[in-house]
């Protein structure tokens, strides 16, 4: 492993963080996401249920039924706990996939502030931080 002025380590194949931290933090990130998804899954199947645990408020711009929502969250969390998996094996197609569907999740738990604020807000934040991870700036090994 050869280490150039700036600090970037390149290896024989693939790509790999212009920063040390972002390497670990794409670790990070994986992990979220697959922590993040079981959640979401379970916060699914709570809403699908029509558990007790949902605050329900009336005449909310982006009402659905609580058990539509349960839905969204239950397959939106299978998607991002497969791809923390695929990002957590090195497959660069996760990093698009982990992207996207840390948007989508950004967006559905945005709308979802109206049935569990907190733990919205809390799940945003995260996302956002997934998508920085993800995004950090990569320059490709060179032999």
């Amino acid at each position: 492993m050869a280490s150039n002025v700036s600090g970037t380590r390149h290896h024989g194949t693939g790509w790999e963080a212009e920063n040390p931290w972002a390497a670990g933090w794409t670790v990070a990130a994986a992990v979220l996401m697959i922590f993040g998804g079981i959640m979401a899954v379970f916060q699914g199947i709570a809403a699908i249920a029509e558990d007790d645990v949902f605050v329900s408020t009336r005449d909310f711009t982006y009402a659905f039924s609580l058990t539509g929502w349960g839905w969204v969250h239950l397959i939106l969390g299978a998607l991002v706990v497969a791809a923390g998996a695929a990002l957590l094996t090195g497959a660069t197609w996760a990093r698009v996939v982990g992207v996207t569907l840390a948007g989508l999740s950004m967006i559905a738990n945005f709308v979802w502030l109206p049935y569990f604020p907190v733990w919205s807000i809390v799940l945003i934040i995260i996302d956002g931080f997934i998508i920085w991870a993800l995004c950090a700036p990569r320059r490709e090994s060179r032999a």
